[in-house]
């Protein structure tokens, strides 16, 4: 039997931490969070859970300062994952996005600098803060010029980590990620689930802009990334930053929906209609800073991660497409395949 890679065999045993410190992480209930805290809590950490739509001791608004203040207390590093995490989202809610992701990030940084004994960060970022960068692959030297809202908050967000880890010796390290894909706790309209549940169904793939060019990573490989830096910055370790955490091979949209056809043996069509003028239209990122720096490379092709994903599909319900931090009444419509 194959063995779930989410246990991290490829870490060494000398980069877990034994001391089992306290991890915060930010949106742990999200699509990487809820992943990430599983298995830092399989390798040894103590994880404190920090989001929107959890219940209890784990529930928490990045917006609330004292909340963050709070949850970052005891912490000796912060994953931070929590904000309005996709583009269309951004456009839709501009405001919304920046008080989420600027203004919580200020939060978050506020709460660090007031610890005794500062905790490390992990930042999520996104390919987002490039815009469409040339030439391809994108390295991490790249001109920033995001194109749309949320590319834009991340990259404030970038800035004011530098800025506290220059000024005040923050251990920092900013992770870029591109589309993330595979685990259940997805939105159900985002590229990938959307396709591949179209496809189970025999429904039609709406593809928006099919020559658009994206790196799409696999869950799990991006996970065991994250883990990689958590015991590097736990060991004392100062990392380069930013660092793409991506697979760097290139997919474009029309490649993806014939793909995910292919491996689930499915009759749907595919309905091609143009690009949004807010997304970028090519990306995909060098992956060798990472692997000098974490010893890390992504491993899963994306046919297996997409063959995985078709499998666990089946009888389950992914999350809805409108998220709960956007407006009760929000009456602007939100399409499948959205990126």
């Amino acid at each position: 039997m194959r063995k779930n890679r989410l246990n991290l065999p490829n870490i060494p045993s000398n980069m877990i931490s034994s001391a089992k410190k306290q991890v915060l992480v930010t949106g742990s209930g999200g699509l990487i969070g809820s992943s990430l805290c599983k298995v830092l809590l399989n390798n040894g950490y103590k994880v404190k859970g920090f989001d929107l739509n959890a219940t209890g001791d784990g529930y928490g608004d990045i917006r609330n300062r004292e909340a963050v203040l709070k949850a970052v207390e005891g912490c000796a590093g912060v994953v931070h994952l929590a904000a309005v995490s996709r583009v269309i989202y951004g456009e839709q809610f501009p405001e919304l996005c920046r008080d989420i992701n600027v203004g919580g990030m200020q939060n978050l940084l506020s709460a660090i600098g007031k610890q005794q004994e500062s905790p490390w960060l992990i930042f999520a970022s996104s390919r987002e803060v490039y815009g469409n960068a040339e030439p391809l692959p994108v390295k991490e030297s790249w001109p920033l010029q995001p194109i749309n809202t949320y590319g834009e908050t991340k990259l404030v967000s970038e800035e004011m980590i530098l800025q506290q880890s220059k000024n005040e010796g923050l251990r920092a390290v900013i992770l870029r990620f591109s589309n993330v894909f595979g685990g259940l706790n997805d939105y159900e309209d985002r590229v990938i689930p959307a396709f591949v549940n179209a496809a189970l169904h025999n429904s039609p793939l709406r593809v928006d802009g099919e020559a658009s060019t994206f790196d799409f990573t696999f869950l799990e490989d991006v996970v065991e990334g994250i883990v990689r830096c958590c015991s590097l910055l736990e060991s004392g370790k100062t990392l380069p930053s930013p660092v793409h955490l991506v697979s760097g091979v290139p997919t474009t949209l029309g490649e993806l929906a014939e793909t995910i056809l292919e491996i689930t043996g499915s009759n749907s069509p595919i309905e091609i209609t143009p690009s949004r003028n807010y997304d970028v239209g090519k990306f995909y990122g060098d992956p060798d800073e990472a692997f000098d720096a974490l010893g890390w490379r992504h491993t899963t092709p994306l046919k297996t991660g997409l063959l995985r994903l078709a499998e666990m599909l089946p009888g389950t319900r992914l999350r809805p497409g409108r998220p709960t931090y956007l407006p009760e009444n929000s009456v602007k419509p939100i399409t499948l395949n959205q990126v």
